[in-house]
Formats: structure tokens, C-alpha cells, sequence
């Protein structure tokens, strides 16, 4: 039992190695053989224990950033999510005695992201194990099932490693094992990911700017000086434009800005729109604006807004369509149960105003570019990265036409030099690959970044840096088999999972029979 418990704390240590910014993909599937070793064979509630005890150690490495926050914060978060873990750990121990075990485990990993990334509030998807495989040979696998495929593979390959060493006495079955592990990681390689644009009827690529005008400081205070951080993306677009008129750079036909680029509501504040049209007048070309705005409905609340700012030259300048993000994230942009909740936990006067969700996908034709725009941790989220590529819930006048490029317009100067950026930076290119598109990322103090549809690294701006990125780069139409099926797979999984579970809970009522360590034919051999 101590070995299981400490060999659970080890692994989920392990685990945190293999994501960034540490980002030793490699660590990944020992960790996970290990922690398999370690619940396999296991009775259910020592499952448990030792599955609690791995998720919260991984996530206190995991999400240390949230210390910015509040120790108490990042303490509860871990513990909260960590019981997704449990779940996994009760899972292995009470299928272990099936002879295709080594199967049902990725199974369980499945089936925990998909409830975690759901709920409670939303759920949570940070550190789904497919985010920290988002440059390996495992990342392709994304094309065909989404992040949920990449979870299962890098689930598998530790399960298949563990099942080697449990089966080291029988050769044959080892060497079986460790050849669908070298199957497993290169297999992937087969999976196609185009980067090359296509027309389709338009044009097969777009040259796109990303602004990054820094923050005055780091940390929680950050805006501050809201105005500040409005000023430096002007400066920094019009030194674009002087760069452009220059000829040192070539003409942007669209620029995308940060969240929070605007703190100030343009809508209200006239200063705030003129400095912005000071901006894009000056670059002649739309610009992607994330700002603060009032809610015109309800003025106890705010709304997290991507709005597309037209230049004088188009006859018809400022504000156009806008994206209201549709995922606001609880404690950070709204706070549950605000009236008993704030009188105890101070910290929450910091959101003075809830955040009201958008109810559109993101996706915006600027000057006949449908561009999908997700909001900092949307990026998280399957489903909006996937609505917006398929053209599920746009607006009417898109004729329910998918984006050909997505923006992730984000705000981590809370968190800088914490890591979390990195962790940000790899799900946009697990995203890329996923759905085959150009991600472009415009941080207010970075990473800001241009990742290739194949999930490279195209360009990218340090952290607390002002800069801009200006590439060429590909648009595509076609969906990735991923985006065809959507959430089916992961949602099949996850109910073979459920039903896996309730049959064998069922079995046990009625038989007796627990598939506990003393019926285990490789007991012998676990740790």
C-alpha cells in the first residue's frame, strides 16, 4: 500500500515534467506506466486513494501559476480537480482483472477529461494529457479524434509499457506489448497535415499582423493603468506602419490585438475610440480588437469582446461585428454565489462586475475573411475551436460558412514567467493540427505567436516584450476528420467507460467477485 500511495506521488510529479514549460514529452509514458503499475491490481478504494493522491500532485506542479492568484486558490483548484484523477485510479483497480486491460485504461483516462472538461462551472480542461503532447509523434493523432485521441494514445502507450513490465516472466507477451508501443508512436506519422493554403473561390492565403504592445507591470495589477496598455498597442501598430511604409515589412491585409488591449470601453469612453482609430487609420487595414465593454442590457455586468475596427478608408470607420466570449471563466470573470461568497473571500472585489456570455460562435468576415475567434482560455474548450471551423451556431449572415484562420486573442500578464503561457502556447497548436487551420496568438505581454496548421512554430514574441509578427500565411477550407466527427468518439469512449464500470459494479453486488489483488494473475509482479 505505501509503495502504490508514494509511487502515485511520483508519477503525477513525473507527468508535470512532460508538459511545458518543463516539456520533456518523453517523461509522458513512463509516468503513466508507473502510475498504471501502481493502481493495477489494486482494490477499488486503494485505487482511489493512490488516483487522488497522483492528480493532486500533479496539478499542484501542474497549475503553480494559480499561486498568483492565491495560494488558497491554487490549493482548492488542485484539490478539487484532482478527484477526476481518483476516477482513474478507482477505474484501472476495479478492471484489472480483464485480460484486456491494457485497453480499458485509456478508456478511463477518456472518460475523466471529458466529465472534468465539463464540470463543475464549465468544467476544466487544463492538463488533459493531451496538452502535453502537443509536439511528439503523438500530436497527428489529433486530426483524426481531436485532443481526445491524443489523451487515449498517450494513455495506451502507458498502459502497454506497464503491461511489458508486468509480463517481463512471459517474453512473448512483453515483446507484443512493446511493439504496439513502437506502433502507437509512429503510426501518427501517416496522418496527413497539409499547411498549404486553399482558394476554394477566394484567395489561399492572407498576410496577418499580431500585435503585442506590453503591459506596464506583471502580476494582478497589470491594468492598472488601463490607458497604458491601450497606448502601447498604438504605438506599437503605428510603428508597424511606419515599418510597412518604409517597405521593411509587407502590408497586413488584417491585425489582431490582444484581449484586454482595451480595458477602457470604447463605446462609451470617446478618447479610448479615437486613440483606436488613431491606430487603425494609421495601419489602413481592419484590426481585431479585444476590449472591456459595458452590457447595454444589464449595467451590473461586462462583457469580454473581440470587435472588428475599421479604417477611415472604407468610408464607414470604428466599430463593426463583434465576438462576445462565450465562455467566461468562473472566480476569474464572474463569481458564483457572489452575495455570500465575496462577504468571505475579499479577493473577489477584483471582479466587481460578472461577465455576461456571449451566445455566437466566434467567427467574423473582416473584408472577406472568415476568421475564428476564440478568448483566451476558449482556447481550452473543444467544442468552441470546433464550432467555429464547421460554422456550428454563426451568425446568420455566414450562411453557416466555417473560419479559414483562427485568432486567439489572450491576456496573461497575470501570469508572467509562471509557465501558464507555454501551457496556453501548446493547446493552440494541439488546436492547429486538430483542425488544420493557421492559429494566430496576440497576447498583451505574450507569447504572442503564428503557428502553421501542422502546429509549427512559425513566429513567436517573448514574454513582457512589445513587437509585432507579420507573415503570410495559409487559409484552408477543408475539414479535418476530426472536425467530421466531432465529439462522437470521445463520447463513445467515455459511455463504454460508464458502462464498463456500472457492469462490473452490478457483477460485483451480485457474485462477490471484486477482481481484487488475490484473483490478479500478474499480481505477483506489481511494485
Amino acid at each position: 500500500m505505501l509503495w502504490r500511495l508514494v509511487g502515485s506521488v511520483v508519477g503525477g510529479l513525473l507527468l508535470a515534467l512532460s508538459f511545458p514549460p518543463i516539456d520533456l514529452v518523453w517523461v509522458a509514458p513512463p509516468a503513466l506506466a508507473l502510475l498504471t503499475l501502481c493502481w493495477h491490481g489494486a482494490r477499488p478504494r486503494l485505487g482511489l486513494l493512490a488516483g487522488y493522491l497522483a492528480g493532486l500532485a500533479f496539478l499542484l506542479a501542474h497549475v503553480g501559476w494559480m499561486r498568483v492568484v492565491g495560494v488558497d486558490a491554487w490549493l482548492l483548484l488542485s484539490a478539487s480537480f484532482a478527484l477526476f484523477f481518483a476516477l482513474v485510479g478507482i477505474g484501472v483497480a476495479a478492471t484489472s482483472h480483464l485480460r484486456w486491460w491494457p485497453l480499458v485504461i485509456p478508456m478511463m483516462w477518456v472518460l475523466s477529461e471529458a466529465l472534468r472538461d465539463r464540470v463543475p462551472l464549465g468544467g476544466f480542461p487544463w492538463g488533459r494529457l493531451a496538452y502535453g503532447q502537443a509536439d511528439s509523434s503523438l500530436t497527428p493523432y489529433a486530426a483524426l479524434g481531436g485532443a481526445a485521441a491524443v489523451t487515449f494514445a498517450s494513455a495506451l502507450l502507458g498502459a502497454l509499457l506497464a503491461f511489458a513490465w508486468l509480463q517481463r516472466r512471459r517474453p512473448r507477451a512483453a515483446l507484443g506489448a512493446l511493439v504496439g508501443v513502437a506502433l502507437v508512436s509512429t503510426l501518427g506519422g501517416l496522418v496527413s497535415m497539409p499547411t498549404a493554403g486553399e482558394g476554394d473561390g477566394g484567395p489561399a492565403s492572407v498576410t496577418a499582423a499580431v500585435i503585442q504592445g506590453n503591459v506596464p507591470a506583471a502580476g494582478m495589477d497589470f491594468l492598472g493603468e488601463r490607458e497604458a496598455v491601450l497606448r502601447n498597442h498604438v504605438a506599437e501598430t503605428e510603428r508597424l506602419a511606419a515599418d510597412v511604409a518604409a517597405g521593411r515589412v509587407a502590408q497586413p491585409d488584417v491585425v489582431i490585438w490582444p484581449e484586454n488591449s482595451s480595458d477602457i470601453d470604447p463605446f462609451r469612453d470617446a478618447r479610448a475610440a479615437a486613440l483606436i482609430q488613431q491606430a487603425v487609420d494609421a495601419i489602413d487595414v481592419p484590426v481585431l480588437v479585444g476590449a472591456v465593454v459595458n452590457s447595454p442590457v444589464d449595467p451590473t455586468r461586462v462583457r469580454n469582446m473581440a470587435i472588428e475596427w475599421l479604417p477611415s478608408s472604407t468610408g464607414r470607420p470604428g466599430p463593426s461585428d463583434v465576438y462576445i466570449k462565450q465562455h467566461p471563466v468562473p472566480f476569474g470573470e464572474w463569481v458564483p454565489a457572489r452575495d455570500v461568497l465575496a462577504q468571505l473571500i475579499g479577493r473577489f472585489d477584483r471582479v466587481p462586475r460578472d461577465f455576461e456570455a456571449g451566445d455566437t460562435t466566434g467567427v467574423l468576415e473582416i473584408d472577406g475573411l472568415r476568421l475564428g475567434v476564440l478568448i483566451c482560455f476558449e482556447v481550452a474548450y473543444d467544442e468552441l475551436a470546433r464550432a467555429a471551423v464547421r460554422g456550428d451556431g454563426v451568425a446568420p449572415e455566414l450562411d453557416g460558412q466555417g473560419a479559414r484562420i483562427l485568432a486567439v486573442q489572450t491576456n496573461n500578464a497575470t501570469y508572467g514567467r509562471t509557465g501558464q503561457p507555454e501551457q496556453q502556447l501548446a493547446m493552440s497548436r494541439l488546436r492547429a493540427v486538430e483542425h488544420g487551420r493557421t492559429v494566430l496568438i496576440a497576447a498583451t505581454s505574450g507569447i504572442s505567436a503564428i503557428v502553421s496548421p501542422d502546429g509549427s512554430l512559425v513566429a513567436e514574441l517573448p514574454e513582457f516584450t512589445a513587437g509585432y509578427l507579420v507573415r503570410d500565411v495559409a487559409l484552408r477550407d477543408s475539414l479535418t476528420p476530426a472536425d467530421r466527427v466531432g465529439a462522437v468518439p470521445e463520447l463513445l469512449v467515455a459511455a463504454a467507460a460508464v458502462l464498463l464500470l456500472l457492469s462490473l459494479a452490478v457483477r460485483r453486488r451480485t457474485t462477490g467477485d471484486v477482481g481484487s489483488e488475490a484473483t490478479d494473475p500478474t499480481q505477483e509482479h506489481v511494485p
